[in-house]
């Protein structure tokens, strides 16, 4: 599972998104919401800003659904005409973006698979060659079934006892094979230059703790059961043994999940860290001994570290005393089984696509295998394939422009906060203290990894995934206890993404997103600070919503609220889960609503970054006069502005897949994202001569302003 306080814009479109899987650490069935088109992002402003007709006005409705329905307004005719691709579960401008950039990716993979023997030994051109050619052998892949994991599952046969339990948990996570929990480094809370460790909730198969005891959720509790059972009959089980033994993981996991945190609460800081030292948490789980643990991971935690849900590891404890051990042996079983289904033969990977993909998520066919095995590569040498995309799309002219946007909606969040009504001037001082020590980054890291210790060969899929995912954790836990890096990244470049992380307090936004329909280089401003400024708006944001506004400048999670103003943001923030909690997106479904707390971050982002881009163009307005009153498509400056802000939500979702969503993502419907911010917006509403009681206007105490 991925950190709750890492901040992203949007969510992936890869159904793995919803499940916080055991074993190898899952490899996405695509890049998370992946990268550019073809050419490089400032080339694409080329054509389109020759005229300023960056925005096809064919596309838009009739005038008089702007105050209805902006996204109706914006988005219906292109809705219409394009529809989701079977190998894809929503569709709409990120995924058009993904799409064109795996065609990007495909050619730099497949350039580098062909010149692999030839190129440097050990270069990343040559071990990306390798992993993507290794995965594109389908023969190879098909001819050794279930053999890469059968010495995995001969040493969870072999156990015998909690205490072996233990012990192959330990050497496992050596290995890279995650069980049970998660463990990485991240900075510490209360000291955030310092990495420490984290071992946080995990080991559902589920997508979240809910659909196990739900009585709405049987029907998927139902074919997960089943899933279970044809997964460990594909190794050889007999029927009625794989059924048993799929009961006894469900019942299983349903006890882990019963210690879960919903996604609601671990959203709370307070969930997500719990200091202890080595012998305080041996104390909650006395039979799993963390000394050992750390001394096989071959890492040192001197103080201590974050055991975050103490009440699910109480819980992974007890069942490691009483829960029998063929019990654990077929949950160890199965999800070692699980998590590298999309790596072995074909019967694996359709098994697991028919429950994740069909079942859940409503997808009618697989992903194409090369834009598969492309999601493998991201997973493993994402930082790697970006130094490759890097190269060949992305320009100087982009990043400079792209930086220039930066710091006029970062100056335009300070004159904000600095003009609050609702705020003292106690809480502005820390606020603005935080403010200034943001630190942005633009389009790729500084210094690139270091691939020198990843030893990848030219066949075996498989093993050079897992030895990648060793590689990858190793890194990872080789930070506890060092400084914490401002510089480094958590997205790859070529991730049509942005993410604001409150325990660096950095801003960045990867050279993937500075592209159209987000960011001309040569655009007008009202188009790029509708998409592109109101992004860095909403990632600035986030460094003050309900979740980063209780982290200060370095990164520590302290309070710098007055009890009065903390009551004050509290109030607004609560009119906005209403707002939210209100709307019920998928039309045959009336009585699914957005959950108004788990997309709360999200919209105070949304709200807070189209207020600030906003005041942003005006300023950029103010210097170029005969811009201001320049119509382009019969259009307004403000009025383009809003209209590309709707225009980067556009799109559709399976309804299946939206189901989900509603579960597990922490963002709102992107329909809705397209119209929640700007009806409480006067500007919106003056803009397009809207009255009081249209729905596109929240007026009196129904309007939401928060920064």
């Amino acid at each position: 599972m991925s950190k709750p306080y890492l901040k992203p814009l949007a969510l992936a479109a890869s159904m793995t998104l919803a499940v916080a899987a055991c074993g190898k650490q899952e490899q996405a069935a695509e890049p998370a919401a992946p990268a550019s088109a073809g050419s490089a992002p400032a080339a694409a402003a080329t054509t389109a800003a020759a005229g300023k007709s960056v925005f096809d006005v064919g596309e838009l409705g009739a005038s008089t659904e702007a105050c209805q329905d902006f996204d109706q307004f914006v988005n219906a005719k292109w809705v219409a005409a394009n529809p989701i691709p079977n190998d894809r579960t929503r569709w709409g401008a990120f995924d058009q973006l993904a799409e064109n950039s795996l065609n990007t990716q495909h050619d730099l993979a497949e350039a580098a698979a062909k010149d692999a023997a030839g190129a440097k030994p050990g270069s990343i051109e040559q071990k990306i060659g390798w992993l993507y050619a290794s995965g594109m052998n389908e023969d190879a892949i098909e001819k050794a079934g279930f053999d890469p994991i059968k010495p995995a599952l001969a040493k969870i046969d072999a156990l015998k006892s909690g205490a072996d339990v233990a012990g192959f948990i330990a050497q496992s996570y050596n290995e890279g094979d995650a069980y049970v929990f998660d463990f990485d480094a991240e900075p510490d809370f209360k000291d955030a230059k310092v990495q420490i460790g984290y071992a946080s909730q995990s080991g559902l198969g589920l997508p979240t703790n809910e659909y196990y005891t739900d009585p709405k959720h049987k029907e998927e509790r139902d074919a997960y059961l089943a899933y279970v059972g044809k997964t460990l009959q594909l190794v050889g089980l007999s029927e009625a043994d794989a059924k048993k033994q799929a009961a006894a993981v469900l019942d299983f996991e349903t006890q882990l999940a019963k210690a879960s945190l919903s996604r609601v609460d671990l959203r709370k800081p307070e969930n997500q860290y719990h200091y202890v030292t080595v012998k305080e948490a041996d104390k909650v789980t006395p039979h799993f001994n963390w000394e050992k643990f750390f001394a096989v991971q071959g890492v040192r935690v001197d103080k201590g570290f974050s055991l975050s849900q103490p009440k699910f590891f109480t819980e992974f404890d007890k069942l490691l005393a009483s829960a029998p051990i063929a019990t654990w042996r077929a949950y160890l079983r199965f999800h070692a089984i699980d998590s590298a289904s999309p790596y072995l033969s074909k019967a694996f990977q359709d098994s697991k696509f028919d429950f994740y993909g069909k079942t859940l998520a409503g997808q009618p066919e697989q992903r194409p295998r090369w834009k598969r095995v492309l999601g493998a590569v991201n997973g493993s040498m994402g930082e790697a394939l970006g130094e490759l995309y890097v190269a060949k799309v992305f320009k100087p002219e982009a990043k400079q422009r792209a930086q220039e946007l930066v710091d006029n909606v970062r100056n335009a969040l300070k004159a904000r906060i600095q003009n609050l009504d609702w705020m003292s001037e106690a809480t502005k001082a820390k606020a603005i203290a935080k403010w200034e020590t943001f630190l942005p980054k633009i389009g790729y890291p500084d210094k690139w990894r270091d691939w020198s210790g990843l030893a990848i060969k030219p066949d075996g899929f498989y093993g050079n995934l897992e030895a990648a995912s060793k590689f990858n954790y190793h890194y990872t836990i080789a930070k506890i206890g060092k400084p914490t890096d401002r510089l480094e990244w958590g997205m790859t470049p070529q991730t049509v993404n942005a993410y604001y992380n409150p325990t660096d307090n950095t801003i960045n936004f990867p050279a993937a997103i500075l592209q159209p329909p987000f960011f001309y280089a040569d655009g007008d401003d009202a188009i790029n600070y509708g998409g592109i400024g109101a992004v860095i708006g909403h990632e600035a944001s986030h460094g003050f919503d309900d979740e980063g506004s209780q982290f200060d400048g370095a990164g520590n999670n302290v309070d710098w609220w007055t009890k009065d103003d903390k009551t004050k943001f509290e109030a607004r923030t609560a009119k906005l889960v209403q707002q939210f909690n209100d709307y019920a997106p998928i039309k045959d479904k009336p009585d699914l609503h957005v959950n108004g707390q788990l997309t709360l971050g999200e919209n105070i982002a949304d709200l807070g970054g189209l207020n600030v881009a906003y005041d942003a163009l005006q300023a950029a307005l103010k210097k170029n006069p005969a811009e201001a009153s320049e119509k382009i498509g019969g259009y307004t400056q403000d009025q383009r502005f809003f209209l590309n802000w709707a225009r980067v939500w556009r799109g559709s979702v399976r309804e299946k897949q939206a189901i989900l969503y509603l579960n597990v993502d922490p963002h709102a419907p992107a329909s809705l994202r397209a119209i929640g911010a700007p009806s409480n917006m006067e500007a919106f509403a003056a803009a397009f001569q809207c009255k009081p009681a249209d729905p596109m206007v929240r007026s009196g105490e129904k309007q939401v302003k928060i920064w």
